[in-house]
């Protein structure tokens, strides 16, 4: 057991979230986090990126007929991270959103660098058999190792099944990535380029298995979402994304991410406001 106080920072906080934990049935918590990014570092400022653009959104959703004050939310702010020190990072990371499972609560974790989703998705699967992971990207991350390092966002996925955290893997908007990874993928995952199509089929199949969404802002194509690591154009627009993350209401979501912000890049602030509607549409959408 730990204190919250002693191990986050909140500067603000999403959309004046309550301050109430103990009420709350979803917790906000970013992970700061981009000691292995491949590209252009940044992405630690995406947590609270997304928390400023927020103040520019309404709190109710037409297209969910939901406003926020109807469900109760707490933003804890970011994890206070060990710079530098990726498996004492990661290790923080899961022990928070274990916490976080264990006061019954759903995490809503923000990067930061795709690595910070693994040891969310391992708190998940201490709890919870048999998880359906959703994931949406413009790449596999699906490699063994990435310029030597074998913990790495490009290869988030792959340590995800390799230890054993996941079995049920769908990938969508994947349009990028090494022939050994969409290799690994025809064996091991249900991998897609195209997004609303294949997402729209599996629903039906889903259930009420648990699921973590894992969302990779690359996924949009970079007219929309240019400030991130590792951009890929040819990806979906803002409105498909969103039309996603409204779907997954009703589906027994434990866990969920967005990840890859990096605000450096941002110059509009055009990635981090959809971030923000992305996280505001989730919220409304998967909070009971």
């Amino acid at each position: 057991m730990f204190d919250w106080k002693e191990i986050v920072d909140r500067k603000s906080r999403f959309m004046d979230s309550t301050d109430d934990y103990a009420a709350a049935s979803a917790v906000i918590i970013g992970a700061p986090m981009d000691y292995t990014a491949s590209f252009r570092p940044g992405s630690r400022g995406g947590p609270q990126s997304i928390r400023e653009a927020s103040y520019g959104l309404e709190w109710y959703s037409p297209a969910l007929d939901r406003d926020l004050h109807e469900i109760s939310f707490t933003d804890l702010g970011d994890l206070i991270l060990p710079i530098g020190n990726v498996s004492g990072s990661l290790e923080l990371i899961r022990k928070a959103c274990n916490r976080i499972l264990g006061d019954n609560k759903m995490p809503f974790l923000l990067g930061g660098e795709h690595l910070v989703s693994l040891p969310a998705i391992e708190a998940i699967a201490e709890r919870y058999n048999d998880i359906v992971l959703l994931h949406f990207d413009a790449h596999t991350d699906l490699r063994t190792e990435f310029f030597g390092e074998t913990l790495s966002h490009a290869n988030v996925i792959r340590l995800a099944i390799e230890r054993g955290f996941v079995a049920d893997v769908h990938q969508f908007g994947i349009r990028s990535g090494d022939k050994p990874e969409f290799d690994y993928a025809r064996e091991h995952t249900h991998l897609h380029a195209d997004v609303i199509e294949p997402f729209e089929r599996l629903l039906p199949s889903l259930g009420n298995k648990p699921v973590y969404v894992t969302i990779d802002i690359d996924v949009l194509d970079p007219a929309f979402a240019p400030g991130t690591g590792t951009p890929e154009p040819g990806g979906i627009s803002s409105s498909e994304l969103l039309k996603v993350v409204r779907k997954l209401r009703g589906l027994n979501v434990v866990g969920f991410d967005l990840v890859e912000i990096a605000p450096v890049y941002d110059h509009s602030e055009a990635t981090s406001l959809v971030g923000a509607k992305i996280l505001r549409e989730a919220l409304l959408a998967l909070v009971k």
